[in-house]
């Protein structure tokens, strides 16, 4: 659930887990879809600090986890330690043995290489192995990325190329590239899912901290609070009520199997 090679970010374990918890916590739902099997081999790629690999284990399947953060990797292995997990690129990953499954959860829109990374989960896959992944789709927190961008122009700051930090497809998109690759995708699906960030008083602020940081780059701490502050000004009507901030979430579901 981290960035990898595409993205250079330095991933806070203790912060993520703390106020961005709903990101793993609205995969549980993804594992409905994943349907784990006792000993089964499944790979939760992305599995940042192991939270739902744990979740997998308990159907009794052998969990593999990786991620390119060896800060998560380090906290998933002190949290779950009859796991397995390590610190291996998703464009490069490579097992002795193929996997039964393959679990992706809000991972795959960091890696901008997305057809090596296609490539990678289908050689790693058993002969009907099963793909279950979730991602940002199609104008994923777009409001929340018009805002940043228009202020960050007003204080002279041009961001326009860091819209590249992300790979948001659409629906056709995504499963013509696994199709391409051999994939037979058996479920599809791209939908709006409005997120109640966990800081009711700067959720957005604390958002942008996470997952915007390429944004953010070159600003002084001063300047920055300001345009953060504008940010949330700007959202407080579309994005803030009942005392909540909400992310404008666009998911793309998909579930696929390996032909060969």
């Amino acid at each position: 659930m981290t960035a990898t090679e595409s993205i250079h970010i330095k991933w806070d374990s203790s912060l993520y887990d703390n106020k961005h918890d709903f990101v793993f916590k609205y995969g549980e739902d993804l594992i409905n879809l994943l349907q784990p099997k006792k000993d089964e081999h499944v790979l939760d790629l992305g599995c940042g600090t192991g939270y739902l690999s744990g979740v997998i284990a308990e159907s009794g399947a052998v969990v593999s986890g990786i991620d390119s953060s060896a800060d998560m990797i380090l906290k998933a292995k002190e949290t779950y330690p009859g796991i397995n997990f390590s610190v291996q690129s998703a464009t490069e990953f490579v097992s002795a043995n193929s996997f039964d499954a393959i679990f992706s959860n809000a991972v795959l829109h960091w890696i901008k290489e997305k057809e090596q990374v296609i490539d990678c989960m289908f050689r790693n896959l058993k002969e009907n192995g099963r793909l279950v992944l979730e991602m940002g789709g199609k104008r994923n927190v777009e409001g929340i990325i018009i805002a940043l961008k228009e202020t960050l122009l007003k204080y002279g700051f041009n961001k326009q190329a860091a819209t590249e930090q992300w790979y948001f497809p659409s629906l056709s998109e995504y499963t013509g590239l696994l199709e391409q690759r051999g994939f037979r995708v058996t479920y599809a699906a791209h939908f709006n899912r409005e997120t109640a960030l966990n800081n009711t008083e700067h959720g957005i602020k604390d958002w942008i901290k996470m997952f915007g940081t390429t944004y953010l780059q070159d600003i002084g701490t001063v300047t920055l609070e300001n345009v953060l502050t504008e940010v949330e000004n700007k959202l407080r009507v579309t994005h803030f009520r009942d005392n909540k901030w909400f992310a404008d979430y666009k998911r793309l579901r998909v579930v696929a199997v390996k032909n060969v």
